[in-house]
């Protein structure tokens, strides 16, 4: 049986070399993404802008493409559609109307008048500025957790140089997500910040399995220039994580195409989130290790001399 090889299992790519290349870069992207989230600022969704919640249950099989064409020529601005378990079940989700509660009420009329006869509402709910603000600080509070609680977890698994170089990796691949969102103006709400949480996951799991054969290497070859072992490292892990990215993005890609509109905007997240963190995890992570004086431990032969020694 052939097996599919992306990568070969033999490479010996200098990475670590062309550190200087791949530093510069990342500080481009983070510049760049701060200052395009300063300036155009993000499309924050009713999640984090306030709006109107309808849950309906339609007679048949809800059509949503038909529905979504129907309730966006409305001019009540943004409407976005959710099926809500059932097939017939659907959340609606209209921007907040200028004025108070009687623009949503009539708002709300509106839709209703849209939607025709033989419509059940099941609730009808408005989400204010303090809610979604609320909301919004929530997101930033769970991104935050996870971060610390990443950062935790590496230093107690390796040590804290590791854990740094992780983090700083981790905070790249959540700034320069950002800053795409805010280029294209993407859709920026809570299933946005639950793709940052993900790709959080994600990235930090390529970093800890390349950190695992740094770990194992530093004891094993305590004479080796530390940038030539950084580099065996990246290459013996290298085709694992480049064929764990690639089977992730072709899932990723298919929801992006045929998922539909729903979640159109965190299948895109999490394309750039696994291209960003497959790439911080090589080229950002361990050549930091270069720069945080990581302890060696002592090699195998030296340690099975200091126990004879002790043994004596």
């Amino acid at each position: 049986m052939r097996h599919i090889t992306l990568i070969p299992a033999v490479t010996n790519i200098q990475f670590v070399n062309k550190k200087a290349v791949f530093f510069a870069f990342s500080v481009l992207l983070v510049l760049v993404s701060v200052a395009l989230f300063a300036v155009r600022g993000l499309n924050y969704g009713i999640d984090f802008k306030g709006g109107i919640l309808i849950e309906v249950r339609m007679p048949a099989d809800a059509d949503l493409a038909d529905m979504r064409r129907s309730l966006s020529g409305l001019g009540l601005g943004e409407v976005a559609l959710q099926e809500f378990g059932a097939p017939t079940d659907v959340l609606i989700r209209v921007q907040r109307q200028e004025g108070g509660e009687g623009a949503q009420q009539k708002a709300v009329e509106t839709v209703k008048a849209a939607l025709g006869n033989g419509v059940k509402y099941r609730r009808t709910e408005f989400v204010g500025p303090k809610v979604s603000e609320e909301l919004f600080w929530d997101g930033v509070y769970a991104v935050g957790a996870a971060i610390i609680a990443i950062l935790v977890y590496v230093w107690f698994r390796f040590e804290w140089q590791f854990g740094l170089g992780a983090i700083i990796a981790l905070i790249h691949d959540v700034l320069t997500t950002i800053g795409v969102f805010a280029l294209f103006g993407l859709e920026f709400n809570l299933s946005t910040v639950a793709a940052i949480l993900a790709i959080a996951g994600y990235s930090i799991n390529d970093t800890v399995v390349v950190y695992d054969r740094v770990r194992e290497n530093l004891r094993r070859y305590k004479k080796m220039p530390l940038a030539d072992l950084l580099n065996d490292s990246i290459n013996a892990t290298l085709s694992r994580t480049v064929m764990t990215s690639v089977t992730t993005l072709l899932a990723l890609l298919a929801l992006y195409f045929l998922g539909g509109e729903v979640i159109r905007g965190f299948s895109f997240a999490m394309i750039w989130g696994v291209l960003i963190g497959t790439y911080s995890s090589i080229c950002l992570a361990v050549p930091l290790l270069l720069h945080l004086d990581v302890r060696r431990g002592p090699a195998d032969g030296e340690r099975a001399e200091a126990s004879a020694e002790e043994t004596s």
